[in-house]
């Protein structure tokens, strides 16, 4: 697993040039107005979404990859078994991918994503594939 951070730019090649230099790496996929990064060290995944609209660096939101699905449906399970209230887990095609996920709100508005990157998807927009819940990144 690991943490995913995903940030609101004004300028995708400007956010993409600083932080292939600060992590050294390049992004491991880039689609019109969308980045992201797999970094190793520290294990992040780096989200770049281009919102001019938006406040430059602002959060879009937070997520944790996994590996499986199994581990998805097992974060909701925890979720909702301590009372949080979660999307439940759906199959969906989103930010060029395809993923198995549930999304959980914190108590500052913060949305948190579990999921697992199932394929490529050609879309930046939500389809949900199974399950009932629109909560795209995007």
């Amino acid at each position: 697993m690991r943490v995913q951070l995903a940030l609101n730019v004004a300028d995708l090649d400007e956010a993409v040039d600083f932080y292939s230099k600060m992590f050294g790496a390049e992004p491991a996929r880039e689609r019109p107005g969308y980045a992201n990064f797999a970094i190793a060290d520290p294990p992040m995944k780096l989200v770049l979404f281009e919102r001019p609209d938006l406040p430059a660096g602002s959060v879009n939101h937070l997520g944790v990859e996994t590996e499986t699905a199994d581990e998805v449906a097992d974060a909701e399970a925890r979720l909702s078994g301590e009372g949080l209230s979660t999307t439940g887990v759906d199959d969906t095609a989103c930010c060029y991918a395809t993923k198995t996920e549930t999304w959980v709100e914190g108590p500052e508005g913060h949305r948190w994503e579990w999921y697992v990157r199932t394929g490529d998807s050609e879309q930046l927009a939500n389809v949900v594939l199974a399950g009932g819940a629109d909560t795209c990144c995007g």
